[in-house]
């Protein structure tokens, strides 16, 4: 999948609007009952950005961003101000956020996630420098681990021992890409304008 390791700029994201969404299957049976099923482990995201933007360069600016990505052709990340960290958005991104797994004595990789209750997302766009691991509740030194920013791959420098509990905490950007390949502009002043909310979908990577 084409996929650029790009941030879309915060600024023309301003007054997007956005969240999750399910596939749920309904059958209903001759009796009334129902019975549902989903095909997805995790919702997606969607989101609708560029309403807010009012100034001719703003607007010029993602439309550039949005040719460099031929439009839907190519996937960027997006940063989700409601869902960007492994705490809550107003906490503060600690070592102990999130359970990465158990250690076994042998095993040195693991994928960074967060919970969601009981569901699980798999988190493969960290934000460089933001991630912080910690062993058993000991935060380990940033030597001690890489992390890979592509895929969210932690790698420790040594394996925890058998029964260790690996904890991480970071901040994310949302994988997505355009979900239209047009965008419309109204001029309404010499230097303002109107522009269409386009659309964003995330994308599994």
């Amino acid at each position: 999948m084409a996929f650029d390791e790009v941030r879309l700029p915060a600024r023309l994201a301003f007054g997007s609007t956005g969240g999750v969404e399910r596939r749920t299957e309904v059958v209903t049976l001759g009796s009334g009952h129902e019975r549902r099923s989903t095909p997805w482990s995790m919702g997606r995201r969607r989101y609708l950005i560029g309403a807010g933007l009012r100034s001719l360069d703003d607007m010029a600016e993602l439309t550039a961003f949005f040719e460099a990505r031929r439009g839907r052709l190519r996937g960027f990340r997006f940063r989700d101000f409601a869902d960007f960290k492994s705490c809550a958005p107003g906490g503060v991104v600690s070592a102990t956020d999130q359970v990465l797994g158990e250690g076994d004595g042998s095993r040195e990789r693991f994928q960074l996630t967060k919970a969601y209750g009981d569901a699980v997302r798999v988190i493969a766009k960290p934000v460089a420098g933001s991630v912080h691991v910690a062993v058993d509740d000991e935060a380990l030194a940033p030597g001690a681990f890489a992390v890979d920013a592509v895929t969210g791959e932690v790698v420790l420098g040594v394996a925890p021992e058998h029964g260790a509990t690996v904890t991480a905490g970071f901040e994310f950007d949302t994988p997505v890409r355009f979900d239209a390949d047009r965008i419309e502009i109204t001029l309404e002043s010499f230097g303002a304008g109107r522009l269409v909310a386009v659309p964003l979908i995330e994308v599994r990577v």
